[in-house]
């Protein structure tokens, strides 16, 4: 079919005031990729992870210098400032897709990075525990990105590139998890590695984890600006509420008829979002999805806090800047697995048998970290960054497939609002698992003498037990596939 014919249809409902209608025009009539609005995308999507995960290298330091706590009873208070992030984004994940969808996915992306820029810079003035757990909440509730650049990415794409949009989130996100640890290990505490650059009078000096904090909001702050080419994707006349896209467009060439009557579309909308309740594929997969999300965001703050630890608490002494390098490092190898290992072994296995092997080959590893402290010197270095390389590629491997499994749940007009209940319910499971996993470290501490699982071995076995759930969870009768008959 002709261009000129094809967009016929589409060009009876522009609507030239319309920011949405302008890029559904556009996304039509565009070949080739669009580079510009990707590096968007991508960079909103880097300012959302880089401050939530900058924290863990200096957070046990932090907490130290704020003198609230023992140094056994360190993992307790770090576990409440690492969970105070996502307390409040879970609180308000939903508001903000409702918002999105309102009054515009622009505004949102635009008030969530200005709140980066203030929220992360007073977090890292923080001069007591209190300002550090409200500045973090804060940051976490004001800060909307996640839901709404997921929607803006496919909204902002040519169908062609949906799939590329989506998986760009992730490979940004990916990056965030790589500089943001490696910002934090080596730039918190500049007086004391850089003497030669920071005295200890200097601001950096008295504030001596406000240094990483600022450089990512200074990063969010250019974000800001580039946000002012960003386009508008949500439509904004009233003669249609679901607005015809370029898929409809599509669907339309194979014989659909997408004019159909406002109330219509309205009682048929609200039927299939009703419906994402009942149907027990998505809802399965979401509940695994959160208990594993649980198990990596309590082995996140957990593997921090045990690596920083003194040794006579089994810990592995560790510095700021080794822990960032170790991070840093698996980060790296995480996102060289995506971008190239992962593709080949999900078309070899499929979501659900390499997301299961995953988690079974995650066991013994982390029954193997108690032993680390054994160890000393490169041969420390080498195993640490090792292990910590290979549990995260397993756990992104159980990650993907979880996602995977929820969109392959729904249609697609329904992946939207089930990737928003996604969101809610996995932010509430990460927002208790930090608290937990440091207040079970801060427990275990204290058992170093105990006959049963003496110390950290009682941290990893928890850890284990989580995993294992997780992976029974992965067999019928509880997780039900698409068009898979019941048991």
């Amino acid at each position: 079919m002709p261009e000129n014919e094809a967009l016929a249809p589409f060009l009876e409902e522009y609507h030239e005031d319309c920011p949405g209608c302008r890029v559904d025009r556009w996304k039509a009539s565009r070949k080739g990729i669009p580079f510009k609005e990707f590096l968007y995308v991508w960079l909103v999507t880097l300012c959302t992870a880089l401050p939530m995960s900058s924290l863990f290298p200096f957070l046990y330091f932090m907490v130290r210098d704020l003198n609230i706590a023992k140094e056994e009873d360190i993992g307790f208070y770090a576990g409440y400032i690492g969970s105070s992030f996502m307390v409040g984004r879970a609180l308000t994940a939903f508001l903000w897709g409702i918002l999105a969808d309102k009054y515009g996915r622009k505004p949102v992306i635009v008030f969530s990075v200005s709140s980066v820029v203030i929220f992360n810079t007073l977090f890292g003035l923080s001069t007591n525990f209190w300002m550090a757990v409200s500045t973090r909440f804060l940051l976490g509730s004001l800060n909307g990105l996640l839901g709404p650049i997921k929607a803006y990415a496919v909204e902002v794409s040519p169908k062609k590139y949906q799939a590329s949009a989506t998986s760009l989130v992730t490979t940004a996100w990916s990056i965030g998890l790589i500089f943001g640890p490696a910002i934090g290990g080596y730039l918190a505490q500049p007086a004391d590695k850089y003497p030669n650059l920071f005295s200890k009078e200097s601001i950096f000096g008295r504030f001596p984890y406000f240094l990483p904090c600022l450089c990512i909001s200074l990063i969010a702050v250019g974000v800001l600006v580039a946000c002012i080419w960003l386009p508008e994707t949500l439509h904004t006349h009233k003669e249609t509420r679901e607005h015809i896209s370029c898929d409809s467009l599509e669907a339309s060439q194979d014989g659909f008829d997408f004019k159909l009557k406002d109330e219509q579309s309205e009682r048929k909308k609200y039927r299939s979002e009703e419906s994402l309740f009942k149907n027990w594929p998505l809802i399965s997969s979401i509940i695994i999805y959160c208990i594993f999300s649980f198990h990596d965001m309590a082995y996140t703050e957990i593997f921090s806090l045990w690596a920083e630890s003194d040794r006579k608490y089994g810990g592995l002494s560790f510095s700021t800047e080794d822990v960032g390098q170790v991070l840093a490092i698996s980060g790296f190898s995480l996102l060289v697995f995506q971008l190239f290992f992962y593709p080949p072994l999900d078309r070899l296995l499929g979501p659900v048998v390499s997301s299961r092997i995953a988690g079974v080959l995650s066991i013994p590893l982390l029954s193997s970290y108690p032993l680390f402290a054994n160890l000393s010197g490169v041969g420390l270095f080498v195993v640490v960054n090792f292990a910590s390389s290979l549990k995260n590629i397993l756990a992104i491997i159980v990650m993907i497939g979880t996602i995977m499994l929820q969109n392959n749940a729904v249609e697609q007009h329904q992946r939207g609002a089930a990737n928003g209940i996604a969101t809610t319910l996995t932010s509430l499971f990460q927002a208790v698992a930090p608290a937990g996993g440091g207040t079970l470290l801060s427990w275990a501490q204290k058992r170093q003498t105990a006959s049963f699982l003496p110390g950290d071995q009682t941290v990893f076995v928890a850890l284990n037990v989580v995993e294992l759930i997780g992976i029974l969870l992965t067999f019928r009768p509880f997780l039900t596939l698409r068009n898979q008959p019941p048991p």
